[in-house]
């Protein structure tokens, strides 16, 4: 069985600065850092949410 390349990360909401999801991706196939509008369960409203690093 192959090695898997995927890589662990959490998303940051950019109101509150919570660390609300964790999730992954292929490095190979997204260059660039994953923005989304998720659900921020401490401002109570969908808000955009960016990678940073698992620490």
């Amino acid at each position: 069985m192959a090695k898997s390349k995927r890589v662990l990360f959490q998303l940051e909401c950019t109101v509150c600065r919570a660390r609300n999801y964790t999730t992954q991706r292929n490095p190979d196939n997204t260059k660039d850092k994953l923005t989304l509008k998720k659900y921020c369960k401490h401002d109570r409203k969908i808000t955009e949410h960016r990678e940073v690093k698992i620490s």
